[in-house]
C-alpha cells in the first residue's frame, strides 16, 4: 500500500496529464526540481499528504502531494527550500492542505535562515474548498511578508498565476517567467472583457514580454523552462542564505588591481553624445560576473549582480544611451526595490552616476514622479550597507543628491576628470543667471568654474578624482576595508518608505 501511494504520488495527476504538460513544452513539477536542484540532493516533505475536502464528489478524487512537491534540496551545494506546484493535478489549485505544505517549509526556511525558491504553476483557488482555500492564500501571503529580509525569496512563473495567487510572487525578491507560457494577472480576459468590453488575449494581458517590458512586475523573462530553471541557479550564486550570513564568494583569476586603459577614452568630449554604461561596469567588476536584474525595464537605469574580488556586490548605474540615463517613475522604483535588497542582504552597492536630472513633463508629474523618485532617495538615504560611488559625467541638480552622494552617507565618492556636478547643465544654467546675454561667453565661464569635480572636491563631496583606468583597483581596496562596517539606524519600530 505505501509504495503503491508513493508511485501515485511519483505520477502526480497521472501519465495523460504528463503528456498533455509535455506536449505544451512544458516539464513538470518533479522535473522542474531535476533542472533546479543540484543531483540526488532533494529531500522531499510530506508526499503523501491528501487533501480534506468531501464536497462536491471531491472525496472520491484524492492525489497523494495535493498537487504540489515541497521539500529542501542544494543548489551548488548550498542549501535551499523549494516548493513546485503540479499543474497535473486538479490543475495546481490551492487547497488547504496544498497551502499547509507550502507554509511548512517557508516556516523552516525562516527558522533556519535558508532561501525560498517557488515554482508557480497553478490555476488558482481550489473553488471546491471554497473559504479553506483563500484562508491558505492568506497564510501563504503572511510568511511572504515575515521572511521578507530575512531570507531571500525567489518566484519562478512556470504557467498561469492568476486572482488572488499574484500576490505571493508580487512581495518575493525576484520574478522570473517563462515566455508564451506563463501568464500573470488579477483578472482573466473573459473577466477583462465583461467588465470593460474589452478583447484582449492572456498574453496581451499579463504575458512575460508584458511584465517584463512595461509593468516591471516581472525580473527576467525566459525562452523555456530549462532556460528559467538554468538562470535561477546562477542568481542564486549571488545571495547569501540569510541577512545574517556572509555574502558568497566565488574563486577568480581576474586581479583585484587590474587597470582597465579602456576607460580613459569611453566618455565623449561632447557632453551630449551617449556612451554605454554596461561597458564600464564590465570593465570594472570581475570578468563575466554580470547578472542583470530587470534588464528590459527602465533601460534607462542599470540593476545587477556582479563580483569584485570573487564576492557579491550590487551596481546601480545610469544608462547614457537610454534617455541620456535621466531617472524618471520606472528607473526610481526599479533601482530603489534593488537598493532595498541590497540593503536587507549587506551587500555592498556600487553606483555609477552619469544622470542630467529627473525627466520633465505633465506626464511624470502627474503620474507621481516626486512621490516615486522620493522612494530611491530614501532607500539610499536608510542603507547601511557599504555604498561606493563614481561620478563617470553628469550629475545635476536633485538627482546628483539622489544617486548615492555623499550627503546620504556615501562611504566613498570618487569622480573621474570628466565629471560636471552642478545644478543644471551649462546651457540652462547661463540663460537663467544671464538672462541670455553673451552666452558664449558666460556659457565657457560657467563650464570652467562648474562643470568639473574641483569644487565638489574642495567641499570634501567626494574623496577624489581618480583616472578612469584605476576605478577597479580603488573600488576593491576600498570593499576590503568596508568589509568590518557597522552602521545602525535611530531607534524606531519602522520606516515610512513614501509608497
Amino acid at each position: 500500500r505505501l509504495d503503491e501511494l508513493k508511485k501515485q504520488a511519483l505520477l502526480g495527476g497521472g501519465e495523460k496529464r504528463i503528456m498533455k504538460q509535455h506536449k505544451k513544452n512544458k516539464l513538470t513539477a518533479r522535473e522542474r526540481l531535476d533542472v533546479l536542484l543540484d543531483d540526488g540532493s532533494f529531500r522531499e516533505y510530506d508526499q503523501l499528504k491528501m487533501h480534506r475536502c468531501t464536497d462536491f464528489g471531491m472525496g472520491n478524487e484524492q492525489h497523494p502531494g495535493d498537487g504540489v512537491v515541497t521539500g529542501a534540496g542544494r543548489i551548488h551545494g548550498r542549501p535551499v527550500f523549494v516548493f513546485s506546484q503540479d499543474f497535473t493535478v486538479f490543475g495546481g489549485s490551492l487547497s488547504e492542505t496544498h497551502a499547509e505544505k507550502i507554509c511548512k517549509i517557508m516556516d523552516k526556511a525562516m527558522q533556519l535562515g535558508i532561501p525560498i525558491i517557488g515554482l508557480n504553476d497553478s490555476g488558482g483557488a481550489r473553488i471546491h474548498e471554497g473559504v479553506a482555500s483563500l484562508a491558505g492564500y492568506a497564510e501563504v501571503f503572511e510568511r511572504n511578508v515575515l521572511a521578507s529580509g530575512a531570507v531571500p525569496q525567489i518566484s519562478l512563473i512556470m504557467g498561469p498565476c492568476a486572482g488572488g495567487a499574484v500576490y505571493s510572487p508580487a512581495m518575493t525578491d525576484f520574478t522570473f517567467m517563462v515566455r508564451g507560457s506563463s501568464y500573470l494577472f488579477i483578472t482573466g480576459p473573459d473577466v477583462v472583457k465583461t467588465v470593460t468590453r474589452e478583447v484582449v488575449t492572456q498574453e496581451e494581458l499579463g504575458g512575460a514580454k508584458i511584465h517584463s517590458t512595461m509593468s516591471g512586475v516581472c525580473h527576467r523573462s525566459f525562452q523555456n523552462d530549462i532556460e528559467i530553471l538554468m538562470a535561477t541557479r546562477r542568481l542564486y550564486e549571488y545571495l547569501p542564505l540569510s541577512f545574517n550570513s556572509p555574502l558568497p564568494k566565488k574563486n577568480t583569476n581576474d586581479p583585484v588591481d587590474r587597470l582597465s586603459p579602456a576607460l580613459n577614452h569611453i566618455v565623449p568630449e561632447n557632453s551630449n553624445v551617449p556612451y554605454d554604461m554596461k561597458t564600464v561596469i564590465s570593465q570594472v567588476v570581475d570578468e563575466g560576473s554580470i547578472f542583470e536584474i530587470m534588464p528590459e525595464f527602465a533601460k534607462n537605469i542599470i540593476t545587477c549582480f556582479a563580483r569584485m574580488g570573487g564576492r557579491t556586490v550590487g551596481v546601480v548605474a545610469n544608462q547614457p544611451k537610454e534617455l541620456a540615463g535621466v531617472l524618471d517613475i520606472d528607473a526610481s522604483v526599479k533601482a530603489a526595490r534593488f537598493v532595498q535588497f541590497l540593503d536587507c542582504y549587506d551587500i555592498p552597492i556600487i553606483t555609477f552616476v552619469d544622470v542630467p536630472g529627473f525627466l520633465p513633463g505633465t506626464d511624470q508629474e502627474h503620474g507621481g514622479i516626486i512621490r516615486h523618485g522620493s522612494k530611491l532617495l530614501f532607500a539610499y538615504s536608510e542603507a547601511t550597507t557599504p555604498k561606493l560611488t563614481v561620478i563617470t559625467r553628469k550629475a545635476y541638480g536633485g538627482a546628483y543628491d539622489v544617486m548615492s552622494s555623499k550627503h546620504l552617507r556615501g562611504d566613498v565618492n570618487y569622480a573621474w576628470p570628466s565629471a560636471e556636478i552642478a545644478v543644471m547643465g551649462a546651457k540652462g544654467a547661463v540663460e537663467i543667471i544671464f538672462r541670455g546675454k553673451d552666452i558664449e561667453k558666460n556659457t565657457e565661464e560657467y563650464i570652467h568654474k562648474f562643470a568639473n569635480p574641483l569644487v565638489a572636491a574642495h567641499r570634501g563631496f567626494i574623496e577624489d578624482v581618480i583616472e578612469p583606468e584605476t576605478t577597479r583597483a580603488r573600488l576593491n581596496e576600498d570593499l576590503d576595508l568596508l568589509r568590518t562596517k557597522k552602521l545602525q539606524n535611530p531607534p524606531k519600530k519602522h520606516s515610512n518608505i513614501p509608497l
